[in-house]
């Protein structure tokens, strides 16, 4: 802990993440100077308008006592501005965090490579594929994945890195000890076991709409460059992209199919002049001389994939070849599931209509419902029974 920590949560608590303290430090030179600081000297300062210098005056330093307390007793991290752990990256940017907290091993990130990894969270089976494939292969080489620990493509990016022994970030849209997504516990306890989850929220701070936005400026300050995969035109992925250009990182991106518009926001950010990813290599190859990476260990997508080949997967063979009796047994299997869905009503209703050709985790179809978890579970289960939806690991579900 930095002998200044109190000054920088006074700072943090009074103006709120996200505050634009860069014009503040030029004119003040410190947290710790802004506090000792005359009350006419804040209104006489460009940096400061009245709302700011209003709470200012009416957070207390001794306010602070209670988030260190409550680290100290959690066992987590509490990183300020000036404390040499803090990311160069981060200081780079027009509205660093004041302070970060973390749990786990943060590692010294400006010393290496560290690739961003973001995408939609109703991802699909090809996504979830190449998001594991492309952390993996980063990740094997020594660099770091980094991402916000949601759904989908973000779980993808940080098991892949798990998976290869490699190390990864989870950038939280909220508090340490917050219950978001409690579904996705075991994953964050196995990314502070092999890495660090980090957020610029105090303590048990729920997530809300507007933590994301503020999350994902640091997803991307931490990272060389940034790849997203599967992302709408109108999405939190394209925010982080955007962060990225405004903050110099680079922006690749995993081409979409054109039959998927629901992702079409990666194939723009092509068309914007993002550069196309489509194997590890890509994401390494600008770095590696800059920070020494051994580009001999770089695996192929196909070495990857025959890596982590689902055994159980259904897929045709190359000699299946289509005929008027498969078309016909599609036909009746359509209709037969017209007709089981005519007679569903309630949560089974709205479940199955919440439902799309793509897996989705629960929590989705929850969020989408607006039922709880124990409700949209009960009704998977008999819409399962009913042959009109399929489960796949990892609670992910799609109408059958």
């Amino acid at each position: 802990m930095s002998k200044n920590l109190r000054y920088w949560l006074w700072l943090q608590m009074a103006l709120g993440e996200g505050a634009r303290i860069k014009e503040i430090l030029e004119d003040f030179g410190s947290a710790r100077n802004l506090f000792d600081a005359n009350i006419l000297y804040w209104k006489m300062s460009p940096a400061l308008v009245p709302k700011q210098i209003y709470r200012l005056e009416s957070t207390a330093l001794e306010d602070t006592e209670e988030i260190i307390y409550t680290c100290r007793q959690n066992g987590w991290n509490i990183i300020d501005y000036e404390d040499e752990r803090y990311p160069e990256r981060l200081r780079e940017i027009s509205n660093p965090p004041a302070v970060l907290y973390t749990d786990g091993d943060f590692p010294d990130i400006d010393s290496t490579v560290a690739i961003g990894i973001v995408g939609t969270r109703e991802a699909s089976e090809y996504a979830v594929k190449v998001t594991e494939i492309m952390s993996r292969g980063v990740a094997g080489c020594g660099a770091i994945v980094v991402s916000g620990g949601a759904l989908g493509v973000d779980s993808a990016a940080h098991r892949g890195a798990i998976m290869c022994g490699g190390k990864t970030i989870a950038v939280l849209g909220c508090g340490l000890g917050s219950n978001y997504l409690y579904e996705n516990k075991s994953l964050r306890d196995s990314i502070k076991n092999n890495g660090a989850l980090v957020t610029e929220f105090p303590p048990f701070t729920k997530a809300a709409k507007f933590t994301f936005p503020l999350r994902n400026r640091i997803i991307s300050a931490l990272s060389l460059g940034v790849l997203v995969v599967e992302a709408g035109v109108k999405s939190g992925s394209l925010i982080t992209a955007n962060y990225a250009l405004e903050q110099g990182r680079d922006v690749y991106a995993v081409p979409c199919s054109i039959l998927s518009p629901k992702f079409a926001g990666t194939n723009k950010l092509i068309n914007d002049g993002a550069t196309v990813a489509v194997k590890p290599a890509d994401l390494l190859y600008p770095y590696a001389e800059r920070y020494n990476l051994d580009l001999s260990k770089i695996k192929s997508v196909e070495q990857l994939m025959s890596e982590t080949a689902d055994k159980n997967a259904n897929v045709p063979k190359s000699e299946d070849k289509f005929s008027f009796e498969m078309l016909e047994e599609g036909r009746k299997n359509r209709e037969k599931h017209r007709r089981a869905a005519a007679e569903l009503s309630g949560n089974s209703l709205a479940v199955y209509n919440a439902l799309t050709d793509e897996f989705q985790h629960i929590d989705v179809i929850a969020e989408k419902c607006s039922l709880s978890a124990s409700a949209v579970l009960s009704a998977l289960t008999a819409l399962e029974i009913a042959d009109l939806a399929v489960s796949a690991g990892g609670k992910r579900y799609k109408q059958s």
